[in-house]
């Protein structure tokens, strides 16, 4: 199929001519988060369907901003990864994430899934000032479990538990992203048991104030 093309010579353009067509950058969001098998990235694109997704998957792969290898245990499957071009898609991405949160609108929310609120977060805390004790926050959404750790003015992202966080989070995922997006409070979650916080009361609030909810 020939792509289409904006014909204008603009970054933006060019970008878009790359990544604008529907579920694309859905398909990069999705690989943010990690390598995936393409029956993963049907699941979390849920009404993408597989000749479409294989469709932009074929098309990411030759703009080199997708790449694939084949799966150790399964000789017929394989599995897509974001290439260093494609992970240059991080930092724009994160910030238009972080647009769109403040912009959610409750009534159109179908679904959620609970490694998205990995890409909340990164974006909730990217460019955020980081104040405190090194220490680390760890979050339970759904069945996913990772943690933002604290040190030397920074602060990173990481898979799993935390060893000895200052502060726990768990909740939903329906529920993270209505915190995430202002449209509740955490301590309005916490009130009406959708969101347990344990820990150091100081530390929730430093964790708060990193993702810009306070």
């Amino acid at each position: 199929m020939a792509r289409r093309t904006y014909g204008q010579l603009c970054g933006i353009a060019s970008a878009l001519d790359l990544l604008g067509e529907r579920w694309t950058l859905l398909l990069v969001r999705e690989l943010l988060t990690g390598p995936q098998r393409f029956g993963e990235l049907l699941a979390n694109l849920p009404g993408v369907g597989p000749n479409l997704l294989s469709e932009r998957l074929q098309a990411l792969t030759a703009d080199g901003v997708v790449e694939s290898e084949p799966l150790t245990d399964d000789k017929r499957g394989r599995r897509y990864r974001l290439t260093p071009l494609g992970e240059e898609l991080r930092d724009p991405l994160l910030q238009l994430g972080r647009w769109g949160m403040a912009r959610l609108e409750p009534d159109r929310f179908v679904e959620a899934r609970a490694h998205w609120g990995l890409i909340a977060v990164e974006a909730m805390m990217r460019g955020r000032p980081v104040e405190g004790p090194a220490e680390a926050y760890e979050f339970r959404i759904d069945d996913l479990v990772f943690h933002v750790r604290v040190a030397d003015g920074a602060a990173t992202l990481h898979r799993g538990a935390a060893e000895a966080p200052s502060m726990v989070a768990t909740t939903d995922s329906r529920t993270f992203v209505t915190i995430g997006g202002g449209l509740v409070t955490p301590f309005e979650a916490v009130a009406t048991g959708r969101l347990v916080l344990e820990g150091d009361p100081d530390a929730v609030l430093r964790c708060s104030r990193l993702l810009g909810l306070l």
